[in-house]
């Protein structure tokens, strides 16, 4: 009897153990659900209300960041004169601006490199459009002689208005341009007759069109011009797998959106600011796999600058893009 109780106790205490170490083995078994692990320090990324920034909220959204194992911090700004002063101080390390912006930062002193298309890689991405006053009797693009046509002077807009004259075949001087910078100004001046026509991107051309304004030619014909996700040289030198992570989400946030556009329309209205008038009708933005934009592309706007002395030589190709950041 007593050997029976011994053995017994010897048992007890074996199976005891099995549980203690099996215990043990479940609590350092890998957690599969727990984020990749970060990588880099924060990435700063300047934002504005604009379409082209909305896969960083839904990146956001989503905790696309967290399983990229990135931090980015979103700062948001309410011009693009801010966004890039900043950028020039080393605040922040990337942010979504155009291809004249980029050259504009580096001729000031400030290298930066493209790492992708925002928006642009197809002609439907990223519209503009010239639209001439409600009153206005102006229908066709030959209509624009000698008439009043609010831009912004030496930006993207600019660059976008004499290829669209150009292509159909209007002699720039015979437009008279005006500086309006500040685009609401522009939409209220173009509405309330005080210039004949105006180039505008969307949302604004959009609002411009349902209040009356005549759509005179936009740039959905062919792929003219396209906003580019860049950042600081430092920033990549200093912080290349952030970057390089960074990169990643934003490209798959914008698939996401893409294919599910109605998951993520609410964010889209709030987050680029979206007209009241538009809410219902105004279509999502699709966005294209991450890309570059063509030697093609750059040149052309390299060119355009050199013509008007806003450059004193172009930017190489290799000048301006970093291929190594694309996944």
């Amino acid at each position: 009897m007593r050997k029976l109780s011994f053995w017994l106790s010897i048992l007890s205490m074996v199976l005891c153990l099995a549980i203690v170490v099996s215990g043990c083995a479940a609590t350092k078994a890998p957690d599969n659900s727990q984020p990749t692990p970060k990588v880099g320090k924060t990435v700063k990324i300047g934002v504005l209300p604009i379409e082209d920034n909305l896969p960083f909220y839904v990146a956001e959204k989503d905790g696309l960041y967290a399983k990229e194992g990135v931090q980015v911090e979103l700062v948001s700004f309410a011009s693009a004169l801010e966004r890039d002063t900043a950028l020039q101080a080393g605040q922040i390390d990337g942010e979504v601006a155009d291809l004249v912006a980029v050259a504009l930062l580096k001729k000031i002193g400030s290298d930066v490199k493209i790492a992708s298309i925002g928006l642009g890689a197809t002609p439907q991405e990223g519209r503009f459009a010239i639209l001439s006053s409600p009153k206005s009797s102006i229908k066709d693009m030959i209509g624009l002689k000698e008439a009043t046509l609010g831009i912004s002077q030496n930006s993207i807009i600019d660059y976008v208005s004499d290829q669209m004259l150009l292509d159909k075949g209007v002699i720039l001087n015979d437009v008279k341009k005006m500086s309006i910078p500040k685009m609401p100004v522009r939409v209220d001046m173009l509405l309330s007759d005080q210039i004949n026509a105006a180039c505008l991107p969307d949302p604004l051309a959009s609002l411009a069109q349902a209040k009356g304004a005549h759509l005179i030619i936009d740039d959905t014909y062919r792929n003219i011009s396209q906003t580019v996700f860049l950042f600081r040289t430092q920033s990549i030198q200093e912080n290349p797998e952030g970057i390089k992570a960074t990169v990643r989400v934003y490209g798959s946030a914008g698939q996401a959106l893409s294919k599910n556009p109605d998951q993520y329309r609410s964010l889209f209205l709030e987050k680029a600011q979206i007209p009241a008038e538009l809410k219902e009708s105004y279509k999502m933005p699709t966005f294209s796999k991450l890309q570059l934009p063509t030697e093609e592309e750059v040149n052309s706007v390299m060119k355009w600058m050199v013509d008007k002395k806003l450059i004193p030589l172009a930017y190489g190709y290799q000048d301006l893009v970093d291929s190594k950041l694309l996944p």
